[in-house]
């Protein structure tokens, strides 16, 4: 049926003339779980079926959808795409032009072990019962919430040019927090990340491979543990950022900037626009000679939440130099913008939320290389630092060129070990800047893919998974301070 559906559509813009046309027909099934001090505080099980029809007619594009699956209602949604479409034409300062794209007739999935939809609910709402139940044995602890997030996403693309592509697409999540109230004083831990956990292109083998339960007690004493710690130095000192928190540094200030529909102009909704400017491609010496990035969104850079075979233009999964070497080397593109930086082909960046959103540059995963540090050597070699790990907030400008990051814990580095802990601490700096402080990068053997699944992006707002492939890394010269101070 998705393929009579879209099949359809495709034939009905052709008819009413467009040049170009696709349709996206999406079934989406997502359950959430939380729980709160030993309670399930939410459970959701949702399912949403529909297409999307995007054409080109009179050289402007058109977009509709319909949840509607009958020959009328696919019908009628082409119709409109195709209205859309030619009202647009009348305030265009130039007809759409894309670049060439080969026709593909594939089908993907990601590999996955367990299908958690096949696991009963109660089983896990009482996996994060218990680790609710582990936070509160220790004492200090005001609040303990767990939660799990599964999507299973079931999509065909068909295009005018000949392309029929079926992705299955299983999303799996969790995570933990426990929180400490004393005085006017609040202090958390999360594992193994903030704002919802460890996200990845996986079943329900990720949820077991995590160990809530036994990692519950050592967040839950941490939180406690925190509240007789040392503040956070003020001034400028070197800092080791663990994995986790470089993640959604490089999601911040690398990934936000370098897609292309922001540095054009055309999308500013959230995230705001970029400083990286067209004339500073391949010219901008983005960081230091060890720092490499790169847009990967083929599976075997890891099961991240920016992992597809095909994007939503039928466009095959890349790898994207972004900084090679420190110079700044690449945007995420498109089939239409691709050409305003000289390439002749989209690095297949497109994506959509659901069957009733308009696909849009999207970061895919953005990594950064792995160096060739130990862990242990890093800490050893390093005389004076504060190691910061797990985000707690974050605040960057419009242009993603300055910004401010605290985390939840800290650690003080003394003449090479690993010290005593300090609290609400925070750091600050200019992006360019920022990445060329950079000195040392731990190997792949602390290289861990993290999936951020709540970037919000686009009017009307789509929110999408991305992934962030980071070890520990080190910077010297950085402004710390306190957050979140009494």
């Amino acid at each position: 049926m998705m393929l009579d559906w879209a099949a359809l559509g495709i034939e009905t813009a052709k008819l009413r003339g467009a040049s170009y046309a696709d349709a996206r027909v999406m079934d989406t099934r997502q359950r959430e779980i939380a729980t709160k001090n030993g309670e399930v505080g939410n459970l959701l099980e949702s399912e949403s079926l529909g297409i999307g029809i995007r054409v080109i007619a009179s050289g402007a594009w058109g977009f509709a959808s319909t949840d509607r699956l009958t020959r009328e209602g696919v019908q009628a949604c082409a119709a409109q795409a195709i209205n859309i479409a030619k009202a647009s034409a009348l305030a265009k300062r130039e007809n759409v032009a894309l670049a060439p794209e080969e026709t593909y007739v594939d089908t993907w999935q990601n590999p996955f072990v367990k299908d958690p939809f096949r696991i009963p609910v109660e089983r896990q709402i009482d996996l994060l019962l218990r680790a609710d139940k582990e936070m509160l044995a220790v004492k200090g602890v005001t609040l303990a919430e767990g939660s799990m997030s599964f999507r299973k996403i079931d999509q065909l693309f068909v295009s005018s040019t000949g392309s029929v592509i079926h992705q299955v697409k299983m999303q799996s999540g969790a995570g933990i927090v426990a929180t400490s109230f004393s005085d006017s004083e609040i202090q958390k831990r999360s594992y193994p990340n903030s704002f919802g956990g460890q996200h990845a292109l996986q079943g329900y083998e990720l949820i077991e491979a995590l160990d809530l339960v036994g990692n519950a007690p050592r967040i839950a004493e941490e939180a406690v543990a925190l509240h007789s710690a040392i503040q956070c130095p003020e001034g400028t000192s070197t800092i080791i950022l663990g994995g986790s928190q470089l993640g959604l540094q490089i999601h911040e200030s690398i990934g936000h900037p370098i897609e292309l529909d922001r540095v054009l102009g055309q999308e500013a909704n959230f995230a705001g626009m970029s400083f990286l400017t067209l004339e500073k491609l391949r010219k901008l010496k983005y960081g230091s000679d060890i720092v490499n990035v790169v847009a990967d969104a083929r599976l075997e850079h890891g099961p991240g939440l920016g992992t597809f075979a095909y994007d939503d233009e039928g466009v095959p999964a890349q790898c994207t130099p972004i900084i090679t070497n420190g110079l700044f080397t690449g945007y995420l593109s498109n089939r239409e913008t691709a050409a305003t930086i000289g390439e002749t082909r989209s690095n297949g960046t497109m994506r959509t939320e659901n069957w009733n959103r308009l696909p849009i540059i999207r970061m895919t995963n953005i990594s950064i290389n792995p160096g060739t540090w130990k862990y242990d050597d890093l800490i050893a070699d390093t005389d004076d630092a504060i190691l910061m790990e797990t985000n707690r907030s974050w605040s960057i400008d419009d242009r993603r060129y300055q910004f401010q990051f605290s985390t939840e814990i800290g650690w003080e580095i003394k003449g090479g070990k690993k010290g005593r802990m300090i609290k609400n601490p925070s750091y600050s700096g200019i992006t360019t800047e920022f990445w060329n402080s950079c000195d040392a990068i731990c190997s792949r053997d602390y290289w861990t893919l993290w999936g951020t699944p709540n970037c919000g992006k686009g009017q009307p707002m789509q929110t999408m998974g991305t992934g962030h492939g980071a070890s520990p890394t080190r910077f010297r010269n950085i402004k710390v301070g306190v957050a979140f101070a009494k």
